[in-house]
């Protein structure tokens, strides 16, 4: 069975207003190739791309549910409403309905007679009195209720058309934000495939151009903690698991993300390999203390130079689907040696650091 855990979005807050958001696209709507990064050069500002558009599509998404939650909660109040002008309409009805058959049995019990006539033909003045105390004590108590709830109607149908007015608004607001995330989505898929293909063209030639240096968010983490490769996954092939991909068992714990995602160095460590070629695409290897190596295979892009120094949560490149992959993912292995062949399972590695996949 596959694994599946989800993790906190890589943009950590939601970022405020729709008009904050539509100004950004039209950023996103330089030519993918410029250069925007920090290192110069056209790979690095449509990493950069990559990067600020994956984090724009997280915002617009989440700007987008939180705008449709409220939506619905504003229309489940106009529902609301309606059913309680609806009660309140039977409730006057059958108010009416009572004053009705008051009045009818009084003309009964009064034979139709004028109460001028009623007056001459009792049989005392206090039993004329009496029932005619009677009937008006009841027509004006069915009449004070039905003004009542008419002034209740009212109020209700004045907040009925409030929260049917609002849920209009709410509506439209939606329909420009799911046209919003729309267009950054689809501008981020065709960033992703233009970085891919760079990314293959670069592991078809057998170099690796220089690293891309991205400018990523400030981290929390220090040295000593460890943390997963990627922040927001679906955990896929498993370490050990068998199949037609693989010569031998699965190696390494794979977790499919997009196409772009920021990969992570999961501990402080140091660079000891860079390539691209070969089953595992383009790779990156880092030595951490205590004689273990993590692997991180068939990226779009690298962050980082060989002998160079990392820690915890740094990004060091970027996923894709180089090499021998089926599909855009992260390949990750835990390793007592820098090479192929001397994996231990990932996941448990992990684990044993405090990391939870």
């Amino acid at each position: 069975m596959r694994s599946y855990r989800r993790h906190r979005l890589l943009v950590p807050v939601l970022l405020c207003a729709l008009a904050v958001l539509a100004a950004r696209p039209t950023a996103a709507g330089k030519d993918p190739g410029s250069d925007t990064g920090t290192g110069g050069g056209p790979a690095t500002g449509l990493s950069a791309e990559v990067v600020r558009l994956y984090e724009e599509a997280a915002v617009a998404t989440q700007q987008y549910e939180a705008g449709r939650k409220e939506a619905d909660e504003q229309r489940a109040e106009a529902q609301r409403a309606e059913a309680l002008l609806d009660a309140q309409r039977r409730h006057i009805a059958d108010l009416h309905e009572d004053l009705g058959r008051i009045a009818r049995a009084q003309y009964r019990s009064s034979g139709g007679l004028p109460v001028a006539a009623h007056m001459i033909l009792a049989d005392s003045p206090e039993g004329l009195m009496r029932g005619q105390h009677a009937f008006s004590q009841a027509d004006l108590a069915v009449n004070n209720a039905i003004s009542k709830n008419k002034r209740a109607e009212a109020r209700l149908a004045a907040d009925e058309a409030r929260a049917a007015a609002q849920w209009e608004v709410l509506e439209k607001r939606n329909i420009q934000l799911a046209a919003l995330k729309a267009d950054i989505e689809q501008k981020l898929e065709t960033a992703r495939s233009e970085l891919q293909g760079r990314a293959d063209a670069a592991v078809a030639a057998g170099a690796c151009r220089g690293a891309v240096r991205l400018d990523q968010p400030a981290t929390g983490f220090t040295d000593g903690d460890w943390v997963a490769p990627v922040e927001t996954y679906e955990l896929s092939a498993s370490y050990g698991s068998g199949g037609a991909r693989w010569s031998n068992r699965h190696t390494g714990q794979d977790f499919a993300v997009p196409i772009g995602t920021p990969v992570r160095a999961v501990g402080t460590g140091r660079v000891v390999k860079v390539s691209c070629g070969g089953p595992f695409g383009m790779e990156i290897v880092l030595k951490h203390a205590g004689g273990y190596y993590t692997q991180y295979a068939h990226l779009a892009s690298v962050a980082v130079d060989q002998g160079e120094r990392v820690s915890p949560g740094q990004w060091i490149g970027q996923s894709g689907t180089t090499g021998n992959s089926t599909g855009p993912h992260l390949h990750f292995e835990a390793r007592v040696t820098p090479e192929s062949g001397s994996a231990v399972n990932p996941v448990s590695w992990l684990s044993a650091r405090g990391v939870s996949l």
